[in-house]
């Protein structure tokens, strides 16, 4: 007898959600440790190497885990990609307690490594499960949900370190907390459908393609290369992840550790904001066509990221790497540097948000999109390895600075010639099959002659106009 599942749970929101409540257990703790200041080291030096193995080996394995995820299902590839997480928290706990440095940077590789399989299948079920409508909402109700854990992490932290009135030291109690928030991650990929699953709002199944195989993957990813839109975002997905070794480099440096901790607390609060912001008002608005949200959305994150990295200017040349100033959240000059922290991941949400969606508006094929989001993720990847091994050179600040805003600004510009190009629907392109002509085949497979899935996607195919 066969489980039906209920409506509600095939849903494309809901499968959002539960992928979000996955990078909130994980991703979202590891974002946590990583913002109290080098995962809570105090050695800038080892966390700057670690990450930049990360990032190099999230690089590579993203040109390939596009194809992955179509191969093992999104299920599968979630389940893998949430394990290095938790490694990499027990290297850091390992490192603090036994001076264990080779562990650390190499639990950074790994979690390159798998880091790049969870992300593709985020992508592909963030953008191809919605309806076209819904995908700045999917990109928003995710972002927030992972970034709570980020919340909920640094607020972790704050709680059992604030006592001591330091965080010279992240302590085993610290540690042992977020890994078992990551293991509970990890487990909850089991509730993830996949894609031939799920049922839109309209009665339209997500699923195009029965099946992959190594060969179509490889075929497929050069495609991706030759994609002119894709080389136009190549500037944009560089640009995405580099400011983060400068804002974590300048939050171990400038702050005390509860300070850190604090720090932590804002960015995920103006992560989840920027992000509500702009997939449910600005990319998701009613009163727009297409394009025009996409133009709306390239105008917001412009703006949002000329006004927020010139305060971070104004601040930024008032000190260097000599200067050893400590700040502490009562003293009156941290509200307007807490502020900008603040802000700073609100722009960043904006950022991120703007590049998903406008891969989610160029197909709604969840095969396609696996393989934009794996190339992306390389990409983002690769900047960011580069931007921690600048860091690790003890470049000055404020060259890191102007490096991370040059690069957003140039990419803007290219963004808006594939925004340009954006139809207005691409339904009318992409074969739609809807759950009713599946169910109208029921009786046949009653009577022995049950189609296979193959079949059950590409017969009684119907265009959505």
């Amino acid at each position: 007898m066969q489980l039906t599942l209920p409506a509600w749970y095939r849903s494309p929101m809901t499968q959002v959600v539960l992928v979000g409540i996955t990078c909130f257990a994980t991703v979202g703790m590891f974002s946590a440790v990583s913002n109290l200041g080098a995962g809570g080291t105090q050695d800038t030096s080892l966390s700057d190497i670690s990450n930049g193995v990360l990032y190099g080996m999230f690089a590579l394995t993203g040109l390939v885990s596009g194809g992955i995820n179509n191969l093992l299902g999104p299920r599968l590839t979630l389940a893998i990609g949430s394990l290095g997480y938790s490694l990499y928290i027990g290297s850091l706990w390992c490192f603090q307690t036994q001076g264990t440095r080779w562990f650390l940077i190499f639990a950074g590789g790994v979690l390159g490594v798998s880091a790049a399989l969870l992300w593709s299948a985020q992508g592909a079920i963030m953008m191809s499960y919605p309806l076209e409508k819904d995908k700045g909402k999917a990109f928003g109700v995710f972002w927030a949900i992972f970034q709570f854990g980020s919340f909920i992490g640094a607020v972790i932290a704050l709680a059992i370190n604030i006592r001591s009135g330091k965080l010279s030291a992240v302590s085993t109690a610290t540690y042992l907390a977020f890994m078992i928030i990551m293991f509970i991650g990890t487990a909850s990929t089991i509730f993830i459908l996949p894609p031939s699953a799920i049922v839109r709002a309209d009665g339209t199944l997500v699923k195009v393609q029965a099946s992959s195989s190594v060969r179509e993957e490889l075929s497929n990813f050069v495609k991706v290369l030759k994609d002119k839109r894709i080389i136009l975002l190549m500037p944009m997905f560089f640009a995405s992840n580099y400011f983060y070794a400068y804002q974590g480099a300048v939050n171990a440096f400038y702050f005390d550790g509860p300070t850190r901790a604090l720090n932590a607390t804002l960015e995920g609060a103006g992560a989840i904001l920027g992000a509500l912001i702009i997939g449910f008002f600005v990319l998701d608005g009613s009163r727009f066509r297409r394009r025009t949200r996409g133009f709306l959305g390239l105008a917001f994150v412009s703006v949002t990221t000329i006004v927020v990295w010139s305060c971070a200017l104004a601040w930024q040349v008032t000190f260097d790497r000599k200067t050893r100033p400590k700040l502490h959240y009562t003293d009156n000059a941290y509200h307007a540097k807490g502020a900008l922290y603040f802000f700073f991941y609100f722009g960043d949400a904006a950022y991120q948000a703007l590049a998903y969606w406008i891969m989610g508006a160029i197909s709604n094929d969840p095969f396609t999109l696996a393989r934009f989001t794996g190339f992306y993720k390389a990409i983002q990847s690769a900047g960011g390895a580069g931007s921690f091994g600048m860091d690790a050179t003890n470049t000055p600040f404020l060259n890191e600075l102007l490096a991370s805003w040059v690069m957003m600004l140039v990419s803007l510009p290219l963004a808006g010639i594939v925004i340009y190009g954006i139809k207005d629907t691409s339904y009318t392109e992409e074969k739609t099959v809807y759950a009713d002509d599946v169910k109208a085949q029921a009786p046949a497979s009653e009577a022995g002659n049950a189609p296979s899935e193959e079949n059950d996607n590409s017969s009684d195919v119907k265009e959505k106009v």
